[in-house]
């Protein structure tokens, strides 16, 4: 018996092991040089002669902190979270309601339509988002006009090129998040709406007491993928506005980008990638103590 059991393992851990080779040559082995870099000086002069590279220590991290593009570049990250991330996450949950209600007559289209935005090039995407935030003639400022209101220069004002950016991004992403809010909500018995409606539950109330009870386990999942995501924000900064106007939508990722493939500082870059790492960690942390915490 423990002979037949021995030889099932063995055929468990043969059949795993080309992913786990491949994710341990792609994966952990990069991880592990990246931090091991992050305490070097290694640059574009060690790249070319590995004499010049010397171990460093911890001065990566400390002229990390003590960098004011740093900080500028984590607190404009932290305004895209914690901004962006709540507002992707209502917008993903209005849609996926709306989808899910009798309003909708072809559901499948609708959900395919609000779903192509994701599946679309950014490139594509900051075509037409330029043009939309356009000083002089986007359809922004011009509906902005007809309200007498006076155009904005979206991407060229540090007070509204991070919220230009993030309404791109949530019009961009939420239709990921509102797939896994359909499913989560097909998933909810119609029983109980049909008893809170007897028992003469609102809409509102069978929302407040049936459907976010129950979207618990999906709003942890959305929550940690949007603030993951929206952590490494890259893409959106670096197409739309390069880091400016004066910094004002430098991210952590950009920063870490200009570091290591611009001025290629690649010990330093990797500090940035591991402080980054650090903060992604601890914010999902928190959420899943949150979540225990009100079950």
């Amino acid at each position: 018996m423990m002979r037949y059991e021995w030889r099932i393992a063995l055929s468990g851990w043969i059949f795993l092991a080309p992913a786990l080779l491949l994710i341990t040559v792609f994966f952990f082995l990069p991880v592990i040089a990246a931090l091991l870099l992050s305490f070097t000086d290694f640059d574009i002069y060690a790249l070319g002669d590995l004499h010049r590279l010397r171990f460093i220590g911890f001065n990566n991290y400390l002229q990390l902190l003590q960098s004011p593009l740093f900080w500028t570049a984590l607190g404009n990250t932290f305004y895209f979270v914690i901004i962006g991330g709540p507002l992707s996450v209502a917008v993903s949950l209005s849609a996926a309601l709306l989808i899910n209600s009798r309003l909708i007559h072809c559901p499948s289209l609708f959900r395919t339509l609000l779903f192509l935005p994701v599946v679309t090039t950014l490139v594509a995407v900051a075509v037409v988002w330029r043009y939309l935030y356009h000083p002089h003639y986007g359809l922004l400022n011009y509906g902005l006009s007809l309200l007498s209101v006076g155009p904005i220069d979206w991407l060229g004002d540090p007070d509204w090129a991070m919220p230009a950016l993030i309404l791109m991004a949530v019009w961009k992403n939420f239709g990921f998040n509102m797939i896994i809010f359909i499913a989560g909500l097909q998933n909810i018995p119609v029983t109980l709406y049909e008893a809170a409606r007897i028992d003469g539950a609102d809409a509102w109330r069978q929302f407040r007491h049936i459907t976010l009870p129950l979207l618990g386990p999906t709003f942890l999942l959305v929550a940690l993928i949007t603030v993951i995501g929206y952590f490494q924000v890259f893409a959106e900064p670096y197409i739309m506005t390069q880091g400016g106007p004066t910094n004002s939508t430098l991210s952590i990722v950009l920063l870490m980008y200009e570091e290591g493939f611009r001025w290629w500082n690649m010990g330093y870059a990797s500090a940035v990638a591991f402080v980054l790492f650090t903060l992604i960690l601890v914010a999902t942390a928190l959420q899943l103590r949150l979540r225990q915490r009100s079950d």
